[in-house]
Order: structure tokens, then C-alpha cells, then sequence
């Protein structure tokens, strides 16, 4: 269960709090009594690579080659 404490201690007591956040704990926030925020730690999502497709580095003469005028000319627009 989340420990709750009140705005004053929680700025009184901040790096402290923060510390036991990133050690797992949960803290929540009160004003009055009242619950209104709530102290996680942010998990990093994992890393992803991008692609998928094992094809390799694409070459310059084939990604820099002028389209075709078909293509082209669905891409711009034209032909729908």
C-alpha cells in the first residue's frame, strides 16, 4: 500500500521520498486529507530497433533514382 503524506512534508521531505520512489515504493499525496497526486517511478520503455525486415542497407543508386513517371504522378496527386 502506498504511504500518503501531506504537501508540506512532501516538499519538506522531496529528495527523500524521491529516493525511496526509485526503490519501488509508491507515495501519494495529500492536501487536507485528501488524495491528489501520486509519486511512481517512470520505467523506461525497453529499446526497439528500428525495422523489422532483415534487407540489409539500401543503395544509393536504387533510393536515389528518379521515380518512374507513373509513380510519380501518383504521388503527387494524380491518377486517383
Amino acid at each position: 500500500m502506498a504511504e500518503q503524506v501531506n504537501v508540506q512534508d512532501a516538499k519538506t521531505r522531496l529528495s527523500e521520498l524521491l529516493a525511496r520512489v526509485e526503490r519501488g515504493e509508491e507515495i501519494t499525496i495529500a492536501r487536507a486529507g485528501r488524495p491528489v497526486a501520486r509519486l511512481i517511478a517512470i520505467v523506461e520503455p525497453p529499446r526497439r530497433e528500428l525495422g523489422f525486415l532483415k534487407l540489409g542497407p539500401v543503395p544509393d543508386s536504387v533510393f536515389f533514382d528518379p521515380l518512374p513517371d507513373d509513380e510519380l504522378e501518383l504521388w503527387e496527386g494524380g491518377g486517383l
